[in-house]
């Protein structure tokens, strides 16, 4: 049999956003539906190690049934040598024999699809006059949802706050070209949140960047950067105070630190989440409740989206002839 293998500019040119959105949109509403399965990540993290790795399977169902698996390496310190922290391969099986069919680049399917289901979230529970937009973090996702973002709604000014103003400044020097709208760096996050409707944090810091008393009533926050026990960006104040959905529950309460460290100090428990994102996708949840209130969404990453991705990148690939097709 012969497997398909993408290189990550090749899964970044078949991979477009608006088409992404579409397809996390029918990912999410599936897992909702009860279509596919999944168990809770495997990481391991060895004592002293420079990272981690974390093994993601999936099922899913259906006409177009397949099992997934992505193997994902974790490392904090990579941008600083120009590289993405994630690193790793999604593997793509058949459903009728369990032959592997392809090997993709994780990284690129990790940053596109995550900023995808952010603007799921965010085209879902956002105000639709949303225009100021504070994109805290300078890397692979800033990048990504900063697109994203752009694809749900009419972005005229985005403030970008960084760990140092340079690499702030070098984020919207580089991407200010894209867009019709104005990038601007900030020097703190603070000054990025302050007046913003639409926050996206996108950071490996591991204690909270983000106070309560810097978001405008109305705003929605789409929190991206945490996705293990120990590490949070958000404070507890804004955790409480916010309406908190998430991509699965079951995930959130193992997994979120930004909902661990909340809920040990007492301030939310389970009840807190109002709806997973499929539920408001299948009108089995509410969603918003005024134009004043803050929305969170709480991305962790599923395997599913990662299994969604890429089997429309195998049909994708099989119809346009991208990629290389190697006897296995």
């Amino acid at each position: 049999m012969s497997i398909l293998i993408l290189k990550q500019s090749e899964v970044e040119r078949l991979l477009v956003m608006s088409e992404c959105i579409t397809v996390m949109r029918d990912a999410l509403s599936r897992l909702a539906r009860g279509e596919v399965y999944q168990p809770l990540r495997m990481i391991i993290n060895p004592p002293g190690a420079a990272g981690d790795i974390a093994l993601m399977p999936s099922y899913q169902s259906g006409e177009r049934a397949a099992y997934g698996l992505k193997a994902v390496c974790f490392f904090p310190d990579n941008p600083s040598k120009g590289l993405d922290s994630h690193q790793g391969g999604v593997l793509l099986f058949s459903a009728e024999t369990g032959e592997l069919m392809a090997i993709m680049n994780a990284s690129a399917i990790t940053a596109i699809r995550t900023a995808a289901v952010s603007a799921v979230a965010t085209d879902l529970l956002a105000r639709p006059d949303c225009r100021e937009l504070a994109l805290i973090g300078s890397g692979v996702q800033a990048r990504s949802h900063l697109e994203a973002m752009s694809c749900v709604r009419a972005i005229k000014r985005v403030r970008v706050a960084s760990r140092k103003l340079e690499q702030a400044r070098r984020f919207a020097k580089e991407l200010a070209p894209r867009y019709s709208f104005e990038i601007e760096p900030v020097e703190s996050v603070e000054a990025a949140i302050r007046g913003a409707d639409l926050i996206v944090t996108a950071t490996t810091s591991d204690d909270p960047i983000v106070a309560l008393e810097w978001i405008s009533p109305g705003a929605h926050l789409n929190v991206v950067g945490s996705s293990i026990a120990t590490a949070r960006e958000i404070d507890t104040a804004t955790m409480a105070a916010a309406a908190l959905f998430v991509d699965r529950r079951e995930s959130t309460f193992n997994e979120a630190g930004d909902y661990l460290f909340a809920m040990r100090e007492g301030a939310i428990g389970p009840d807190s989440v109002r709806a997973e994102i499929g539920e408001l996708l299948i009108g089995a949840g509410k969603g918003r409740g005024s134009s004043d209130e803050i929305t969170l969404f709480k991305s962790l990453g599923l395997a599913v989206e990662d299994l969604a991705s890429a089997e429309y990148l195998y049909r994708k690939a099989k119809a346009t002839g991208e990629g290389a097709w190697v006897d296995f």
